[in-house]
């Protein structure tokens, strides 16, 4: 190990068996985690090239278990978020995929600071298991096309041990790190094609334009070299997206849309982001010779009701009480402390801070500042306008459900304090900022 650590504090290329050595090592506990701490850091430090990404990818997804999915229906697509607030794509992603006869297996991990995480979302509804076996998974998969976990101990193990440890090594932002740790689970999981949605913004891991290209760049530059076929687009992550950010709540959001309710605009711009991934996918595995014709699978999929139908299915499959779709919020306790945030003055939303919503929505509880943090399911902020759009003072621009009054307060101050209102006219970002 400590010819490791030098070689790369030195900045030299790695073989492909110290690579293996130290996916094994981070698996099986048998180095000290100083050690794997100081490799992490001479990484962060002296980046990693694509080749030695590659082979640490690869050395990471053999640490444990992979799920085969021989036998099942073709194509294999596993769908991946980097995330952001109010990110709850997933959801209505994958049962459309899966209508239009995809198999979709994903691993999903839980939320740690403002990006939640999709297991945190999908274990609010009671009964929803989040613990499949890869036997149980390809078992779900082959039936109904859909299945998702949270990341289990069998598939790649050496990753949960390398990620707890850049969390606590300030080493998370190291794109050579962040790319191994994605895609070693997307190859342990048994996909061949990967549709990667990148987040830029405040509200997002990576802030900017340019760390969100690099990083995209590089997933799909690794992921082909391990024999992934993968597809990335670049999304807006400066603004929330849709009007919940918080776990029943966004469920409960993701359901109105595959449901085709009338939906508010800033739910109504969710689902236009998620159409166009869904029909950006199609097109990339080849199931529509055209986005246009991929768009218009998608429509048909919605009003024919079959990814509504593909959505309870799943969350049956997975053990979940599905009284939600029909009872909605009556189906979960009322919120204990509700309170709005107004415009300040006439004028249009400016800015609307993706980073404050999601730090706020945390310090409610809906989200976690340590692992072991519980999660309070039934706090949320929703976001009633978006940037550009015209407001009059006194006019609602979020709401707040919290745990008590004085918690309301605090997180109604704070989400003021994110509105900015502008005497002129804003012009919002794109919400799909490039393909990769």
């Amino acid at each position: 190990m400590l010819s490791i650590i030098e070689a790369r504090r030195d900045g030299r290329e790695h073989s492909a068996g110290e690579l293996s050595f130290l996916a094994e090592a981070a698996a099986k506990g048998t180095v000290p985690d100083y050690q794997l701490a100081a490799w992490l850091m001479a990484a962060y430090l002296k980046p990693p090239s694509e080749q030695d990404t590659a082979l640490l990818t690869t050395a990471m997804a053999e640490t444990g278990d992979r799920i085969d999915l021989s036998g099942l229906p073709k194509p294999w697509v596993d769908k991946h978020s980097t995330g952001g607030v109010g990110d709850k794509t997933s959801l209505v992603v994958l049962p459309i995929l899966a209508a239009c006869g995809l198999t979709v297996v994903k691993m999903s991990g839980r939320g740690l600071g403002i990006t939640g995480g999709t297991v945190d979302k999908l274990e609010s509804i009671p009964g929803f298991r989040m613990d499949l076996t890869p036997q149980e998974m390809k078992a779900q998969a082959a039936r109904i096309g859909i299945a998702i976990t949270g990341q289990s101990p069998n598939l790649a193990p050496a990753d949960k041990a390398l990620y707890a440890l850049r969390d606590a090594t300030a080493t998370t932002e190291s794109i050579p790190l962040i790319t191994s740790s994605i895609l070693s689970k997307k190859i342990a999981g048994g996909a061949e094609f990967l549709s990667l949605d990148v987040k830029s913004g405040s509200g997002a891991f990576m802030k900017s334009f340019d760390q969100a290209r690099e990083l995209a760049v590089w997933l799909k530059a690794i992921g082909e070299q391990c024999g992934l076929k993968v597809h990335a687009a670049i999304t807006d992550m400066d603004q929330p997206l849709g009007s919940a950010v918080g776990n029943v709540y966004e469920v409960l959001e993701a359901w109105s849309v595959l449901n085709c309710d009338e939906l508010s605009p800033p739910v109504e711009r969710f689902r236009t982001l998620c159409v166009n991934l869904c029909s950006q996918t199609l097109h990339f595995v080849g199931l529509a010779d055209s986005e246009v014709r991929a768009a218009i699978l998608v429509a048909d999929c919605l009003a024919s009701d079959a990814a509504k139908d593909k959505f309870r299915e799943w969350f049956e499959a997975q053990g979940a009480d599905c009284s939600f779709m029909e009872r909605g919020e009556g189906a979960f306790a009322s919120p204990r402390a509700v309170q709005d945030v107004l415009a300040e003055k006439d004028g249009y939303i400016g800015r609307l801070r993706a980073d404050v919503v999601g730090e706020t929505v945390v310090d409610l509880g809906g989200g976690r500042k340590r692992k072991e943090d519980p999660i309070d399911p039934l706090v949320a902020a929703f976001v009633h306008k978006m940037v550009g759009d015209e407001v009059q003072e006194g006019e609602k621009v979020m709401t707040v459900y919290a745990a008590s009054d004085a918690s309301a307060n605090d997180a109604t101050t704070r989400l003021a304090e994110a509105v900015e209102i502008s005497r002129s006219v804003i012009q919002p970002n794109r919400l799909i900022l490039e393909v990769i």
